[in-house]
């Protein structure tokens, strides 16, 4: 039987980051990964082909209809959407390959098949060859998430599917019904009306984008029914099928909605099941979610869960972080990771970034705050892009000026949330932000003009 000192199952981005930081720790790394590719459902069939269809679809967009103003002339724009696709796939490849080097770099032991806990300080691996038992001192759950559904819905992973068969269609959909109006769904949908497709997005709740500041999800809504998506808010979806060639959405107290096909994004469920929990003595949550306490400890001894599989929000890096911190944790003692500091981001044109508290949370704590917000029309850098929608809102204690939350609707905000959460992160004050003096012509001036806001002294507005 291998022994090592720590067996991690699941190579996701918590996984696989858990794995390379324990290796750096000296520890003896065993990762176990039923897929043959590492990666995780992030990188191989979620986040970054996401983000390269995003990235390609939105080129083509601009192709077509922003080019002239650069004084650029074309006389015919086409799409290519196999090649297209390929892009993706040769991205997703690079960086797969990428994780797999760093596992060899770090003396990291591979376990293909799935991996099952079998009672106390132990693992079998089931493949479809054979099954291998292993021993640790440690084990850390890191199995990520699956894609939730809805009753009434009838998946038949083609027409009516997930964001997986989403990222795939081989050719554009006429019309594409997309039930959710999350992170998944405005996505996923920006793609495909992007390059051609009729997009109706069904939401059950009053509000796009539930979790982020309502007032960045308002603007937000607005700018994505400019670029053509159909939201139906206030929903309920009962049911959606396949009927003589096309699909069927049903919705409690309107007409059937015929499409050719939908995708069900409607959130994302732990995977927990036949990981052999009840071996130790692991119950799960009423939703699904691994218990565990502040060093993600799960009631069993040597048994550690992080990501997707315990509470929180369902994101790449956040399962990064928990995983460095939890094999830190058994090395040192000590492991940490600041939940309020970790940022989202919703890769929409424009880009939405969000860290700390809302308006709506700090209200509903009762918490004293000032705000201080910027459009980007007022700055240099958005203009000479042409991308001058959007504002920066950010959020700060009324007594001591710390700063709670940042929220960013704007060109690239996904790279300037990472400077409100490192803010966040070291207790900057506002004033902190304001005094920072920030290159010229930049986005990042607009973060300062923000900060500049809560003190009612904003320059260029």
């Amino acid at each position: 039987m291998p022994e090592h000192d720590i067996i991690i199952i699941g190579g996701g981005p918590g996984g696989y980051v858990a794995a390379i930081r324990a290796a750096q720790l000296g520890f003896n790394v065993a990762c176990v990964e039923e897929d043959p590719v590492l990666g995780g459902t992030c990188l191989r069939i979620g986040c970054i082909p996401s983000k390269a269809l995003l990235e390609s679809s939105q080129r083509f967009r601009e192709a077509k209809e922003d080019f002239g103003k650069h004084g650029i002339r074309a006389s015919e724009i086409t799409l290519d959407l196999g090649a297209m696709l390929q892009r993706k796939v040769q991205v997703v490849s690079i960086l797969t390959r990428g994780v797999e080097s760093l596992f060899k770099k770090n003396k990291i032991t591979r376990y293909l098949g799935h991996g099952r806990i079998d009672g106390p300080g132990r693992v079998i691996v089931s493949s479809s060859r054979e099954q291998t038992e292993l021993s640790a001192k440690s084990t850390i759950i890191a199995t990520g998430s699956k894609p939730a559904t809805l009753q009434g819905i009838e998946l038949d992973g083609n027409r009516i599917g997930t964001s997986t068969e989403a990222l795939a269609y081989s050719e554009v959909p006429g019309h594409l019904v997309v039930i959710g109006a999350g992170y998944i769904g405005v996505e996923l949908g920006s793609v495909w009306r992007r390059l051609g497709a009729k997009v109706t997005i069904l939401e059950f709740l009053d509000r796009i984008l539930f979790g982020l500041d309502a007032e960045i999800a308002a603007e937000a809504k607005k700018l994505l029914e400019k670029q053509g998506l159909e939201f139906r808010l206030g929903c309920k979806v009962t049911g959606a099928r396949v009927k003589n060639g096309q699909c069927v959405v049903d919705c409690e107290g309107a007409e059937p909605i015929v499409c050719d096909r939908v995708l069900v994004a409607v959130g994302r469920v732990p995977n927990t099941e036949h990981l052999g929990l009840e071996s130790v003595g692991i119950e799960l949550h009423k939703k699904g979610y691994i218990p565990v306490n502040e060093h993600f400890a799960t009631s069993a001894e040597g048994i550690y869960a992080i990501g997707d599989v315990i509470t929180g929000p369902m994101l790449a890096h956040k399962a990064e972080e928990e995983g460095i911190a939890c094999v830190e944790y058994l090395a040192t003692g000590y492991g940490h990771v600041n939940y309020d500091a970790i940022a989202a981001v919703v890769y929409t044109h424009p880009e939405i970034g969000s860290v700390g508290k809302t308006e709506e949370q700090l209200k509903e704590a009762g918490i004293d705050y000032r705000k201080g917000a910027f459009p980007f029309r007022g700055n240099a850098r958005a203009r000479t892009l042409g991308q001058v929608d959007g504002i920066i809102k950010i959020l700060a204690d009324a007594k001591t000026d710390r700063i709670l939350g940042v929220h960013i609707l704007g060109p690239h905000a996904g790279d300037l949330i990472n400077e409100a959460a490192t803010a966040i992160s070291f207790g900057a004050s506002s004033e902190d932000l304001a005094r920072t003096c920030h290159v010229h012509p930049t986005l990042g001036e607009a973060l300062r003009e923000a900060a500049l806001g809560v003190a009612g002294r904003a320059i260029h507005i």
